[in-house]
């Protein structure tokens, strides 16, 4: 058996972690699969980190633009003395409601928030005939989506989005991201101008002239500051509090970040600041492209080997992806928890790995939409929408055969190419030298 991928040798976007001190971990991924090495790991953790993290008022590497100049505001506390902030969670998935959970636990103790958090409910009736923002209400538990978890007293579920924001001067923002343009388009004039958001969607929306972080979206969209929040988790271990770590990634403004790190941080969910917008929710978005490639591993049973060889070229094509497109991405973004740990998560345990996993004992002869309605119980996978909005990425700009991993991913999602196709050799040879600078592409 050959692999697709070539093995990118000396290349100014692809050689950093063969030639970096990152060499020794990235080259001990296989041994990471037994659950023992991980302690001694996070041990190691700060030796990854090179550059310091800019602080504010420094001069920082980024030259995406900013959005929004809402970044002085300090979450919208208008110079008041005892002004205390409101949070509202705009979406009730698995993940929003372990959100709700997590800022619902601070709120309680923060005397800069008030105690109440609202969370926005997209309407359902039950099979019980009820309504589900009333059940959530009366039991304090999502019990679709969070069965089994109580969310916290002062989490309030409102199935009226305009009503949940109004009083808000913190968003926080976790829908699948198919449908996050509707809502802000639904939210234009409906939010406080002096409000800060957070995203916590995967994901990026591809326009004609080009991809769309989700962050950018809303800020462009709502006009406010919009920073990231980025993990290597599983939503329902985060829910019974297992301990974990996340990312928030922020433009400028420092002190925002650290009014989101107090909402979210807990001693169970380490949450640490990072100046890299762009890196951290790039992470987040194209790691669920690897897992699905972890996932038809898995489902042809190729074992740990292969697994840790793709997610090896996953994480080296994440890295190059996200330096094309924004020039600011720090290398040392991919060796927080948005960035290897996350992949580690997700390629082990993730729903896209799942369902990946199934589409490919089927042989691919189940659809991924089948598949999701069946296995997913009302979710929504973001790994097959997010490897269809790369390949047109990579089609429009002319890369796919510098990212031979993205580029079979899309085909074999849509049929095109079988499963097995993840390791085929294939004769594809790039276009342009890998050791140029990346700039050449965009």
């Amino acid at each position: 058996m050959r692999f697709l991928f070539p093995l990118y040798s000396s290349s100014s976007l692809f050689s950093d972690f063969s030639s970096s001190p990152y060499n020794s971990f990235i080259s001990s991924l296989p041994l990471l699969f037994s659950s023992s090495h991980f302690s001694p790991f996070l041990s190691m953790a700060p030796a990854f980190e090179q550059d310091p993290v800019p602080q504010e008022g420094e001069t920082g590497t980024e030259t995406a633009t900013p959005h929004n100049t809402n970044t002085g505001n300090n979450g919208g506390n208008d110079g008041q003395v005892g002004y205390k902030s409101r949070v509202t969670v705009v979406g009730s998935g698995n993940w929003g409601s372990v959100a709700a959970k997590l800022i619902a636990s601070n709120t309680l103790k923060l005397n800069s928030f008030h105690d109440e958090v609202r969370m926005w409910v997209f309407e359902e009736t039950l099979l019980s005939g009820e309504k589900l923002t009333d059940v959530i209400n009366r039991t304090n538990e999502n019990v679709k989506y969070l069965p089994g978890i109580k969310l916290g007293k002062n989490v309030i579920a409102d199935p009226d989005i305009h009503n949940a924001v109004k009083d808000a001067n913190m968003l926080v923002f976790v829908t699948p991201h198919q449908f996050i343009d509707g809502i802000c388009k639904s939210l234009i004039g409906k939010v406080r101008g002096d409000a800060e958001a957070i995203s916590l969607i995967k994901g990026m929306d591809v326009k004609m002239e080009g991809p769309c972080m989700i962050s950018t979206l809303i800020s462009e969209q709502l006009g406010i500051n919009c920073s990231v929040l980025m993990w290597a988790n599983i939503a329902n271990e985060i829910a019974v509090e297992k301990f974990s770590e996340a990312t928030v990634g922020y433009r400028d403004n420092r002190e925002i970040a650290e009014q989101w790190v107090q909402l979210f941080n807990t001693p169970y969910f380490m949450v640490t600041p990072f100046q890299d917008v762009e890196g951290v929710e790039l992470c987040g978005t194209l790691k669920n492209v690897v897992a699905l490639a972890a996932g038809f591993v898995d489902g042809l049973d190729m074992g740990n080997t292969t697994k840790a060889a793709i997610m090896r070229i996953g994480l080296k094509e994440m890295r190059a992806f996200s330096k094309l497109l924004f020039s600011s991405v720090r290398d040392s973004t991919f060796f927080e928890s948005c960035g290897v740990a996350d992949v580690l998560t997700t390629c082990l345990g993730g729903r896209n790995r799942k369902v990946a996993e199934a589409f490919a004992k089927s042989g691919g002869k189940r659809s991924f939409d089948e598949l999701e309605a069946e296995m997913m119980q009302g979710q929504k996978l973001q790994g097959v929408s997010t490897a269809r909005e790369v390949y047109e990425v990579l089609s429009h700009r002319g890369w796919l055969e510098l990212f031979p991993l993205f580029a079979t991913m899309h085909e074999i999602c849509i049929g095109r190419l079988p499963p097995s196709a993840i390791v085929e050799y294939s004769e594809k040879k790039s276009r342009l030298s890998l050791s140029e600078d990346s700039t050449r592409c965009c």
